[in-house]
Order: C-alpha cells, then structure tokens, then sequence
C-alpha cells in the first residue's frame, strides 16, 4: 500500500513511521523544513525565552541568599541569536530526516505548497504530482490575525523572532495560552505589557484556580490586564508607534500606543492552499473535519494534528499520527480519544492541567475538590517561589481523580504526576499513600490527596479561607 503524508511536524513524522512500521511505502512531503511549528517557531523556542526570563527573575533573588550580582540586562539580539542555535541543535538531535529516510519513507522538504488535483492526487508548484491510496493531511496551523484596519501592523508569535530590539512597551491581543505567556515573559525583560482578553478572565479554558492566580500574579508584577473588552477596531501607525483603538468593557472606545501590538487569538488549519475541493475532504470553521478515527470526509483520506482542531498539542499530534497511519494502513478503527491530555504555559508562575475542570466536573456529578497552596509545601518556601496551588477533583462517589489544576513553580512537571494517577485510576487515598521525594513540588499532590481523603470521609471541610494559613507539610496523626 502506498501512504502519502503531508506536513513534517510531529503528526507527520510519526504517521510516517507508523506507516513504514505496518508494512506501507511512505512518502512524505513537507512545504518547508521538517520539525513542523513547535519546534521552528511555537513552543521550543518560546520555552528558550522562559528560560531566560527565569534567569533574569533568579538574579533579582540572588542576594537574598547572600549572592551579590549585578542587576539583570537583557540584550535582546544575543536572545534571539542564541535562541537560533537552540533550534538548530534540536533539529541536530531531532536528526529526523535521517531517520525516516533510514526505515525507508521517502522525504520531500522545502517542497512549496502542495494542492489537491484530483481525489488522492497532490500536486507541487513545480509541476511535479503524488498519487497514493491513501491520504494522511498534517499540515499544522498558523497564527491568526484578526480582519480589522490596520491588522497588518500586528505581529503574531512568528514574528517575534523577527524583532530587530526588545520593546519597550507592548500590548498583546489575546489572553490564552500564548498571550499569557509572552506577557510574562516580555515583562520580566522590562517591556511594558497591556493584555487585553475578550472573555470575562484570562485563560477561560482553564480552571479558576489558573485563571486567578495568574491575573492577581500579573496585577501584582505592574501588567495591565484588561478582559471583557468591547473589541478591536483597528490599528493605526502614529509617529513611529503603534496604535491600538479598542473598546472596553463598557463599550468605551479606548487608545493605546505601544511600541508593538500582537496578536495571540487563534490558530486557524492551513487548509486554504490545499484546493480541498478537488479531494472531496469537508471542513468547518477553518478546520478538517474528521471522526474519532481521523478519517475525513473523502474515501483513503485522513487527517491527523492542529488541522483537524481537536487537540492542538504535540503529544496530541504524536497520538494521532499513528491513530492515522494504522487505520490507513490496516482499514482498522481505532479511536483517538484525548482522555488524558496534561498540558500548561511557561508563564512565571508556571500553570499545568489534566481532565476536568472544577466547574465541568461538578455539572456531572458530586465531586470533592481539594486545593493545597504552595505555602504548604516546604521546597517552595526553600525556592523562595510560595506563589501557587494544587487543585485535586475526585468523584465522590468512587473517590477517582478527575482533573488536577497545579499554578506554581514547576507546575508542568508536577501535573505529570496527577495525569499518570488518572491513567491508572487511582483513588484519592490510593495517591494519598504514595511516598513523594521531600523537599519537592510534586509533594503537594500527595498533600492534596490526604486532603480529599479527609473530605471525603467527612471528617475536615476545610474552608477556602484556611488555605491562606500555612501548616506542616507532614501531617499529625489525627489529621491523616
């Protein structure tokens, strides 16, 4: 059978080798270079920012530990520079054309656009043409500009690797994941930050915990959050600056002026270019529709990855590429069903998730949620990083873990922990038990546990206002 794969990110490069694996002659083509958004442009190299906001936010607590440094500079040109050579040694580990070439898919980079010519038949600007039996389309996302007056003044995410010198003042359209975590960043660099969010608080998908923590923790850094706002109209360029005209949430037009004004609102499929019309593939809104077994609308053809819309994460790629490739391959069924999906921000401080929100779990039943703040645990109070908490939500009935929340220093790291206990269906008291490293972060999911457990039993209703009181992180014996 031969396969062909659109796109070289990380839902194609696997449906490529899952594909090689099961038996297919593989054929992958890729507009530009393999590695696809995250590691080129997205999540990789907005870590390397992170990372050096981390280490500007370090040295202004150096001397509480008795290291004296000189204040923090920030030269924005080295970052960039530096942050290429990152890139460029992920790709050198990455070594992925080689290694689809070594188990035999045969690879096209830089290969331009790519368009449907017929059913299951691609054609290149070039002039040449692929046909297969089947189809898996990878093809990612991009950053979306709002279509307003002046948006081409904007820049997206992608463009921030272009700037020429750091801003000294920026406003960023968006207060989800991505705008969220440039603001921090940005602001720990000394730029002025406005982040302007539509939605009532930031980061509405996520839980409250997340969404308040992050706003008071952006409030209390001097970043101007504004959500609930009327809309952007428009952008104007006045006197070497940018202006941006928007109304606030009374309605109010309002001006800010801002060195840079970025968008962070969305992230639409690239499925303009591929002449879908002639494939017989549906979309909606802006994506490709597929069912649970990422086949689309056309008979052979599949779609895998940010272009179906599902769940634009790269271990959610990952998941799905090969969920493609094997039902291309074997005609099979099987589903890609995103149960359990960790995922958060390098915002300062870090957030991480993991299944049901507080509010979407109690709407299916009676639920226990525990939350434990940083204070608790003594590695934060050793880091100096007490801002945070764990947010834990079981079924009340069966006392299985249904969502964990964590906001705090290391927070992706410690939510991995939380998304193995609900692969395993673990209890409450089953987590409770376990014997977490101490002094760590990933203690407080254990605290948080017994927590639950002592809820769930009746025996402690712990009021929200406790949690600002500090207690033991092992606890008395009457409270265990």
């Amino acid at each position: 059978m031969n396969i062909l794969v659109l796109g070289g990110g990380p839902a194609g490069v696997t449906a490529a080798l899952r594909a090689t694996e099961l038996g297919a002659s593989v054929t992958l083509l890729e507009r530009t270079l393999l590695g696809g958004t995250c590691t080129d442009d997205g999540c990789a190299p907005t870590r390397v920012l992170a990372r050096a906001a981390r280490l500007v936010r370090d040295a202004a607590q150096a001397p509480a530990y008795g290291i004296a440094l000189p204040p923090a500079e920030v030269d924005f040109a080295a970052l960039l520079s530096e942050t290429q050579r990152i890139i460029y040694r992920l790709h050198e580990k990455k070594q992925l054309r080689h290694h689809l070439e070594r188990v035999g898919v045969t690879v096209h980079e830089e290969t331009g656009e790519a368009r449907f010519v017929g059913p299951r038949r691609i054609g290149l600007l070039d002039g040449r043409e692929f046909e297969a039996d089947r189809i898996i389309l990878c093809v990612g996302g991009h950053a979306r500009r709002l279509p307003l007056p002046g948006a081409e003044l904007a820049l997206t995410h992608s463009d921030i690797w272009g700037l020429d010198r750091l801003p000294r003042s920026m406003s960023i359209v968006g207060g989800a994941a991505t705008g969220v975590q440039l603001a921090t960043i940005f602001d720990s660099f000394g730029t002025r930050v406005r982040l302007l969010e539509l939605a009532p608080r930031l980061l509405p998908g996520e839980d409250a915990l997340i969404s308040s923590t992050l706003a008071a923790s952006l409030g209390q850094r001097g970043v101007e959050t504004l959500t609930g706002i009327g809309g952007v109209e428009r952008l104007e360029r006045r006197a070497g600056r940018i202006r941006l005209i928007y109304r606030d949430a009374a309605g109010t037009e309002e001006v800010a002026d801002d060195d840079v004004v970025v968008f962070a609102v969305g992230w639409p499929a690239n499925v303009e270019e591929l002449a879908l019309a002639a494939s017989g593939v549906t979309t909606e809104r802006g994506r490709i529709v597929v069912d649970d077994t990422l086949r689309t609308t056309a008979e052979g053809i599949f779609a895998a990855g940010d272009v179906t819309g599902r769940m634009m994460l790269v271990q959610s790629a990952i998941l799905e590429g090969r969920v493609a490739a094997a039902n291309a391959v074997t005609d099979g069924h099987a589903v890609a069903g995103h149960r359990i999906v960790p995922h958060g921000g390098f915002t300062d401080p870090e957030y991480g998730s993991v299944g049901l929100t507080e509010e979407t779990a109690a709407g299916q039943g009676p639920i226990v949620a525990a939350t434990v703040p940083y204070t608790d645990i003594d590695r934060a109070v050793v880091d100096g990083r007490p801002e945070g908490a764990c947010k834990l939500i079981f079924s009340a009935d069966e006392g299985k873990l249904l969502g964990a929340h964590v906001v705090g220093e290391q927070a992706v790291e410690v939510v991995q922990l939380a998304a193995a206990a609900m692969a395993a269906g673990m209890t409450a008291e089953a987590i409770g038990r376990v014997e977490l490293a101490y002094p760590t972060y990933t203690s407080i999911v254990g605290l948080t546990a017994r927590q639950a457990v002592r809820q769930l039993e009746g025996r402690e209703r712990v009021p929200s206002e406790a949690l600002e009181r500090p207690s033991p992180e092992w606890e008395s014996t009457s409270r265990a």
